[in-house]
């Protein structure tokens, strides 16, 4: 089985459960979809959206139901980020850094910039595909208090869930379309973060080398 159809079970798997279970199964697969990020939002909250123009959900419970499934999951990676710890992750640094050009002072300058602009992370990020799940992890690591964790990952996944079920609402039965909007949105992001990968990597090279020259 390839794996275009393996995710095409996913998603049918999926559409069944929230169309026959209702919101428990929609809290599930919101939780899932933190954790295991190929089940696609994109998919989950535009078919309930639509379901709320047949009475089987409503706007509001479909808006809360998807940010305690999504919250849920969130707490899935801050904790294993909790766990793993920041020191674990200053020895791995010390000795492995070099070969993926990080060092302790980057550790010192991200946990600066986190604590300063953590909160605005957590919220946003949870409107961005990929970014939504992983941003969970250096909260861990930087020891975000666990309320204020929850409180800005409610708000982020709280609009993000209404905004894509009233798309879904408005479209009726063309819901899918929504998936086709937001691929071509993870599109952008994915070339955004290649690009910023690529700018880092090429300015630690040229730092390396012009040091080398004094």
């Amino acid at each position: 089985m390839h794996l275009g159809d393996i995710l095409n079970a996913i998603k049918d798997w999926v559409q069944s459960l929230i169309s026959t279970v209702g919101y428990p199964g929609l809290a599930l697969v919101m939780f899932l979809e933190n954790v295991f990020p190929p089940i696609p939002s994109e998919v989950i909250l535009p078919l309930a959206g639509w379901l709320t123009l047949v009475g089987r959900f409503s706007m509001f419970w479909v808006t809360v139901v998807g940010m305690v499934g999504s919250v849920a999951g969130a707490l899935v990676f801050y904790g294993l980020g909790r766990i793993f710890g920041e020191k674990r992750l200053r020895d791995l640094v010390d000795r492995y850094g070099r070969w993926v050009l990080l060092s302790a002072e980057d550790i010192d300058r991200s946990e600066t910039w986190f604590k300063r602009y953590g909160e605005y992370v957590i919220f946003f990020g949870r409107m961005v595909p990929i970014i939504r799940s992983v941003i969970s992890i250096p909260a861990g690591l930087a020891a975000m208090p666990l309320l204020r964790f929850c409180f800005y990952t409610g708000l982020g996944t709280a609009l993000w869930s209404f905004t894509l079920a009233y798309a879904g609402r408005l479209l009726g039965a063309n819901w899918p379309l929504v998936e086709g909007w937001i691929n071509r949105y993870q599109d952008v992001v994915m070339v955004l973060l290649v690009v910023a990968v690529v700018g880092f990597v090429g300015y630690r090279l040229w730092r390396k080398l012009a040091e080398r020259r004094k």
